[in-house]
C-alpha cells in the first residue's frame, strides 16, 4: 500500500496525474498532431500502397520495357508533367515537381531516396499505336482528368460508343498496372530483390 502511495506521488510530481488522481491528457503541439495525421494516413493500406504502386511505376518506366501485356499487346507506361510526393516522417512531407523529365530529374530520385512516395502522377499508356494519358491519385487510384485516343469513326452515335469503349479500355489498363503491381508485391522477391533494386535507383544519383 506505501509504495503504490509512493508511486502516486511520484507520478503526480512529474505531472501525470493531476491531484484526483485521474491521468492528465498529454498536451501536443500543432506540428506534432500534423505529423501523427500525415502517418496515420500514411499508413492506411490503400494510400500506402497505391503511394508504392505509382513509385514502383516510376522506376519501371524509365527503363522504356513493357510493363504488362493487355489484350496480347505489351503496355507501355511514361510519366509525364507533374508529380508530388508524400511522406509522414522527415524536414520535407510533401513535394512536388513539374517539367516534361521532371518525374525522372535526379531531385525527384533523391526525394524518394529520402523516404518520399510518389502520391500523384500524370502517365501515359501506349498500347500499340494508341496512347491514352490520365492523372492518378494514390489514395483512391482514382482518374482526375484523361485524354482519350483520337477517334476513328464518324457518325456521332458511333463516336459515343467508341468513347465509352476507350474509357472502358482506360480502366482496364489501370487494373492492369494494380494486378501486375500486386503480384510482384506478394511475391518472396519484393523484399529480397525488388526492394534493393529500387532503393539503388533511387540513390544512383546522390
Amino acid at each position: 500500500m506505501r509504495r503504490k502511495s509512493a508511486s502516486s506521488e511520484a507520478a503526480f510530481l512529474r505531472g501525470e496525474v493531476g491531484v484526483d488522481g485521474e491521468l492528465l491528457e498529454a498536451e501536443q503541439d500543432a506540428a506534432a498532431v500534423e505529423a501523427d495525421d500525415a502517418r496515420a494516413e500514411l499508413l492506411r493500406g490503400r494510400t500506402y500502397l497505391g503511394r508504392e504502386l505509382l513509385t514502383w511505376m516510376l522506376w519501371r518506366s524509365e527503363s522504356t520495357d513493357p510493363l504488362f501485356t493487355h489484350q496480347d499487346t505489351p503496355v507501355h507506361v511514361n510519366y509525364a508533367g507533374r508529380i508530388t510526393l508524400r511522406g509522414a516522417l522527415g524536414e520535407i512531407t510533401e513535394l512536388s515537381a513539374k517539367g516534361a523529365l521532371a518525374p525522372y530529374s535526379a531531385q525527384v530520385k533523391r526525394a524518394l531516396a529520402s523516404g518520399l512516395l510518389v502520391h500523384t502522377a500524370r502517365l501515359t499508356f501506349t498500347v500499340g499505336e494508341r496512347s491514352f494519358e490520365v492523372s492518378l491519385d494514390a489514395e483512391h487510384l482514382d482518374v482526375k482528368s484523361a485524354k482519350l485516343p483520337e477517334l476513328m469513326t464518324e457518325e456521332e452515335d458511333d463516336r459515343e460508343q467508341e468513347r465509352l469503349h476507350l474509357a472502358d479500355e482506360l480502366g482496364a489498363l489501370v487494373d492492369g498496372c494494380i494486378r501486375t503491381f500486386l503480384t510482384v508485391r506478394a511475391s518472396r522477391s519484393w523484399n529480397t530483390t525488388v526492394v534493393p533494386e529500387l532503393r539503388a535507383w533511387m540513390e544512383e544519383d546522390a
